[in-house]
């Protein structure tokens, strides 16, 4: 399994993923309400790296914009 730093930018205009010193930068259009941030950042990076969502697990940052995710390689 690959771990990947990320940001997450929320309430962003539209949903992107840029990659900007070295550090993943993840916007989407949900607000951090009820996990639904979280929800979008899952399905935008399965989209972004042709993964099922299933085999996308964010180990640290659940509430944080910093996020720690874990992907296989």
């Amino acid at each position: 399994m690959r771990r990947i730093n990320l940001r997450v930018i929320p309430r962003a205009k539209q949903n992107k993923v840029t990659a900007e010193d070295g550090r993943i930068r993840v916007h989407i259009t949900a607000a951090p309400v009820d996990g639904a941030a979280n929800d979008a950042v899952i399905k935008l990076l399965a989209e972004y790296f042709d993964l099922p969502k299933s085999q996308i697990k964010i180990v640290r940052g659940c509430a944080a914009r910093d996020k720690i995710i874990e992907i296989p390689e």
